[in-house]
């Protein structure tokens, strides 16, 4: 099969050949149709996760069909279209397993980083990591939903009952939860790199009630902010435009290092967290409410050759929405 293969962390992704998967006794074999790119796959490539398993096919935003299963697999049949997320396994009997916390797993596997992922015309996946891809989506527009949309979602419903939420960085993540936002009554504030003229007129396009530079203050004070964007000197000015007892969360795998704040800016009640991975429950809760929405994703398609152009779009911010690779 042909395959976008990461030998070495700073270097590009080679185009080769592989094996075809062989799926283990609860795994599914896909054909790939799609794969989202995603800024994980590329702190991956930078070498800011430091332990893939190299070498490695990138990609966990999978859009496929299953043509092939293990003799314990028995979820999907054949001919099934099913997407596959970042989280790909977990142990089941750790703590967190057992607290109903799978995204925290200490022996957790993760889709294109401890195993192959979808920059590949096939792939295999634990069939119970898998999610049936909602009818009325399209294998492009459902491929965002997977990362972006799910981690997203997670992140989100850590801004709890806020009405007026910050979205630092308006990408693919910002770009879905803003949907979902306007569906719930709430509004959004969007904080783009400076200058960044049309991706904040990309934002009011899709709801936002103000778009601005992220070094900049907004309006109104907010109740909450998510930061999409991994970039740490972003986490004081979140603290710094919320209100008394607000919430900043931070939805990135990785931050650069955060800069040293006033007590101040935190003090009042306010609120730090991190978002880490995903739960099953989140994809199922999110793939159930995202065809009432309905949810509409903004993607720049690239065939899977063109891997290497579509890291670098993503890095210089020249993707409007989500960057998918076209593999089937």
């Amino acid at each position: 099969m042909r395959a976008m293969i990461l030998d070495r962390a700073g270097q590009a992704l080679r185009k080769g050949e592989l094996p075809l998967p062989e799926p283990k006794p609860e795994q599914v074999l896909l054909k790939v149709h799609v794969c989202g790119v995603c800024r994980t796959d590329l702190h991956i490539v930078d070498g800011e996760l430091a332990k893939p398993k190299l070498p490695l096919v990138l990609g966990h935003q999978i859009v496929g069909t299953v043509v092939g299963a293990g003799n314990k697999a028995t979820k999907y049949p054949l001919g099934t279209r099913v997407g596959i997320p970042w989280l790909g396994h977990t142990c089941k009997f750790c703590r967190f397993c057992l607290a109903g916390k799978e995204n925290l797993c200490d022996r957790a596997l993760f889709t294109g980083y401890d195993r192959p992922g979808g920059y590949a015309e096939y792939t295999v996946a634990d069939e119970s990591f898998c999610f049936p891809i909602p009818e009325g989506f399209p294998d492009l527009q459902a491929a965002p939903l997977l990362c972006a949309g799910l981690i997203g979602y997670r992140s989100y419903r850590m801004t709890e009952d806020a009405k007026k939420i910050g979205f630092y960085g308006f990408g693919a993540a910002a770009h879905i939860l803003i949907q979902v936002a306007n569906h719930q009554g709430k509004q959004v504030y969007a904080f783009t790199r400076s200058g960044d003229t049309q991706g904040q007129q990309f934002a009011r396009n899709l709801g936002a009630v103000w778009a601005g530079g992220s070094e900049e203050l907004p309006p109104e004070e907010l109740d909450a902010a998510i930061i999409f964007a991994p970039v740490g000197k972003l986490v004081p000015a979140a603290l710094k435009a919320t209100v008394k007892g607000g919430i900043v969360v931070c939805a990135g795998i990785h931050m650069s290092d955060i800069p040293s704040f006033s007590y101040q800016i935190l003090w009042s009640e306010r609120v730090l967290r991190s978002v880490a991975n995903l739960t099953r429950r989140d994809g199922e809760e999110f793939l159930a409410l995202a065809p009432q929405i309905p949810i509409h994703t903004e993607v720049t398609a690239f065939p899977l050759s063109k891997a290497n152009e579509a890291l670098e779009a993503l890095r210089n911010g020249k993707i409007n929405g989500a960057a998918v690779l076209v593999v089937g």
